[in-house]
């Protein structure tokens, strides 16, 4: 009988593993190659909403991803050639599919899409599809399914249906730099027998994080100026309305956020009076890329909704990179942290070029600079930068 052994999560976390060449910064890092396992026996993990599942490490070929941000995720630590089959709306060879998504900057379909597109479908997917389609997995025929779905009596049954280890991720509130996120990390690391890339990337965004903080933590309250963020993607809804008084970017930036005293800490709309009342303090305004879509046609129909706003009116407007999309774009998340915090702080990170920057980060995510085709993607419009605002919406 195989000997088994029960793995923590907690106890993951705090392993001290060498540290492989995500944390590089020049050029020629190289993302760490998958290890084999020193042995195959079954393992029992705690998957990330508490369900105990019997696996054997590094002895998956045949993976399924389902769920918002499960391919995405498994991208930054496992192998893509190991996947058998993709939900339809990470398959641009289909004609019919959710395209919501598709003029959006998404690294992982930038970096991989080509090899999504000869897989069959594990199912539709989308910011609709609330429910795993077993029919279409089994069709796969996988031998492990990586599953975006927090729900353990669904898991469970999708794993007893299918036969197959069933490993569910989680991210959390802190995005890119939640220790949820970490602990997914690490446990597809563990599952994939790669852990020393998932700690890799785990150090790689903690010293990034660490970094951005050093450099505006000396900044006294009275010299920041106010920042208003608009356009966070909430299930595909969002405009110049859409804001956070909690936003994580923020927070590791060090920077004084416009809005303050809201009900909730998360995503939400805020009213239009209030957004013309807090106008004349908004000192500079970030709008996210999803919202322009949105924010065009408003504008269209009232060219006066941003006169109060005193970023708009001296022109400092940003635009930062679709912050959502299907989940959670991490490295776009890390990405946008270094632009706000290069905006709000220019003479703090006058050494730092964003493009580089994005490459960079890019490359320890997913092992290609892909800096161009974010720009390039339609609804980037021409990437980081200031706003025109005389002319944006013409």
């Amino acid at each position: 009988m195989k000997k088994k052994r029960i793995l923590s999560l907690l106890l993951a976390s705090m392993m001290l593993l060498p540290v492989a060449a995500c944390g590089q910064k020049d050029s020629d890092a190289e993302t760490p190659a998958q290890t084999e396992p020193e042995d195959a026996q079954e393992t029992v993990i705690t998957d990330m909403i508490g369900r105990e599942v019997a696996i054997v490490p590094g002895s998956y070929t045949r993976v399924v991803c389902i769920g918002a941000g499960a391919l995405r995720m498994y991208s930054y630590i496992g192998d893509v050639n190991l996947l058998c089959g993709v939900e339809d709306i990470d398959n641009t060879s289909l004609d019919e599919r959710p395209k919501m998504f598709d003029g959006v900057a998404r690294p992982y379909m930038l970096a991989y899409g080509d090899v999504f597109a000869k897989l069959p479908s594990c199912g539709v997917g989308g910011p609709q599809a609330q429910a795993a389609e077993a029919e279409k997995i089994l069709s796969c025929n996988p031998d492990i399914v990586i599953s975006e779905y927090e729900d353990v009596e669904k898991e469970d049954a999708l794993q007893e249906q299918l036969g197959v280890p069933v490993i569910t991720l989680k991210a959390g509130p802190g995005g890119v730099f939640d220790e949820s996120f970490f602990g997914t990390m690490r446990m597809l690391g563990v599952v994939f027998a790669n852990e020393d890339k998932a700690e890799a990337l785990v150090k790689y965004i903690e010293d990034e994080r660490a970094e951005i903080t050093k450099r505006t933590a000396d900044i006294p309250e009275e010299e920041k100026p106010a920042v208003y963020i608009c356009g966070l993607g909430n299930w595909g809804t969002t405009n110049h309305l859409m804001t956070a008084q909690n936003y994580i970017a923020f927070n590791v930036a060090n920077v004084r956020n416009a809005v303050t005293d809201l009900e909730a800490p998360g995503i939400q709309a805020i009213e239009a009076e209030k957004f013309v009342s807090l106008g004349e303090t908004m000192d500079i305004m970030i709008m996210d890329a999803a919202a322009v879509k949105n924010i065009k046609p408003l504008y269209d129909e009232d060219p006066t909704m941003f006169d109060t706003c005193k970023a708009w009116q001296e022109g400092e407007v940003y635009l930062e990179m679709a912050y959502n999309a299907y989940y959670t774009n991490y490295e776009i998340a890390l990405i946008n942290t270094w632009f706000i915090a290069k905006t709000v702080y220019p003479d703090r990170f006058e050494d730092i070029d964003i493009t580089a920057k994005m490459n960079e980060i890019t490359r320890v995510f997913l092992g290609k600079d892909l800096a161009e085709q974010i720009e390039a993607a339609p609804s980037s419009f021409g990437g980081y930068g200031k706003i025109d605002t005389a002319s944006f919406f013409e």
